[in-house]
């Protein structure tokens, strides 16, 4: 009797763990009751809970918005169950609508196939590759003939297609929204009948879609998965999405010391959410960080350092780390140049009396992706040549061997003519 106490007890004490883990950072959990049972029913019985994210193949190249759900995937990994990574090969053929105003351009199968390829050496960074399953979900939706299609658009309404508020604003405002759209969600919600998954994640705007997972799963007489959202997370900018669009963002396979320099310039207010979601930190370090930063006792910097060098550590190793740190400390600490400046050879062939526009200088040296993007940083007095700042979009450089030129903070050029 006191030994079957004792066996109740430590399986209380793990369901418990598992939900405090489960529940740090999530924006809601649908519904968190029937999250508990599926959890206590996995630590009772030793069968892991399989753990569902929807990827779509059209944007492959991952930054640190992304990884907040893979990070939530791999503490799910950390505690013993199963994630199940769907790639969209067909559903990304047509597109998610979620958040556009307007049809989705339909990938081809090459496109899809190409974008899907880049997925596995990133995202393994972060998941376990061994409680990991890849599934294309072409294998079970292509096979689907016509009756099976209409059999699955039965299962739901135009109704509550329509309380989806981006195909709400397009109705209303007399915007397209093409017949094939409204299979996005119910393919995607196939998903989780075919591979009968307990819980799926995503980020806020994708709770209708998941919730039509749910919807689909008790239609064809399954127990129904759990809903996960997590938050999107805010760019460099501290106010807008994190997109690579925006150029706001932080990427996984960034060299060391971007990664770095970018963490230092996340918000103060936005630090401990960052460490929160996108880091790998403990529970208790966590808390340990914001108590001593509420105190005062913490200096918000060093609170970010930790914060940049965790990212770096996570992506590039802890050798990487340190170099990056040091990195950081001798060139806006000691205000010292990096020891590692690029050489970019310009034949003096190709100028004029040795002079060269700044615009164009900044584009040879790789520091700038346009001539328009070179122009706003020269305005914006971002730009040096051996440490003196240029300001005048005509100007003209009189270029010499070993000249360093620098954009903004973080990026460094040296002349090497030939």
């Amino acid at each position: 009797m006191e030994k079957e106490q004792e066996m109740t007890s430590e399986v209380q004490k793990e369901v418990e763990h598992q939900l405090e883990v489960i529940r740090r950072g999530a924006a809601e959990i649908i519904p968190e009751a029937d999250l508990a049972k599926k959890v206590r029913r996995a630590v009772e019985t030793g069968k892991p809970l399989k753990v569902k994210l929807g990827l779509d193949p059209s944007a492959p190249d991952i930054h640190i918005g992304h990884t907040v759900v893979l990070n939530k995937l791999r503490q799910f990994q950390n505690m013993g169950h199963l994630v199940q990574l769907v790639i969209g090969d067909f559903t990304g053929r047509i597109g998610d609508p979620t958040g556009k105003s307007e049809t989705r351009k339909q990938l081809t199968e090459d496109e899809v196939k190409e974008n899907a390829k880049s997925y596995a050496d990133q995202l393994f960074k972060i998941l376990d590759r061994e409680k990991t399953e890849i599934h294309f979900n072409s294998r079970w939706l292509s096979p689907l003939d016509f009756a099976a299609v209409v059999d699955l658009a039965a299962k739901t309404t135009v109704a509550r297609m329509l309380e989806r508020d981006d195909f709400s604003k397009r109705y209303h405002s007399g915007q397209a929204i093409s017949v094939h759209e409204f299979f996005y969600p119910l393919m995607q919600g196939y998903d989780s009948v075919a591979l009968e998954s307990d819980i799926e994640l995503g980020g806020t705007d994708q709770t209708f879609n998941l919730l039509m997972g749910r919807q689909l799963q008790g239609q064809y007489g399954m127990e129904e998965q759990v809903i996960l959202t997590m938050p999107l997370l805010e760019g460099l900018d501290g106010v807008k999405k994190m997109s690579k669009s925006l150029g706001n963002y932080i990427g996984i396979n960034e060299p060391a010391g971007e990664i770095y320099g970018k963490a230092m310039s996340v918000p103060d207010d936005l630090m401990l959410k960052y460490y929160e979601l996108v880091t790998d930190l403990p529970i208790e370090e966590l808390n340990q960080i914001q108590n001593e930063v509420k105190k005062g006792t913490l200096h918000p910097r060093d609170a970010k350092m930790g914060l940049a060098r965790r990212l770096v550590e996570m992506y590039h190793g802890r050798e990487r780390a340190e170099e990056a740190e040091a990195g950081f400390k001798r060139v806006f600490q000691q205000r010292a140049l990096p020891q590692d400046i690029p050489e970019v050879e310009i034949a003096t062939s190709d100028l004029e009396g040795g002079r060269l526009w700044v615009v164009y200088l900044l584009s040879r040296l790789g520091l700038v992706p346009s001539n328009g993007e070179a122009r706003r940083m020269v305005k914006q007095g971002a730009v040096k040549v051996d440490e003196e700042k240029v300001t005048d979009v005509d100007a003209q450089i009189q270029l010499s061997d070993g000249m360093v030129v620098q954009v903004g903070k973080r990026k460094f050029a040296k002349v090497k003519l030939g």
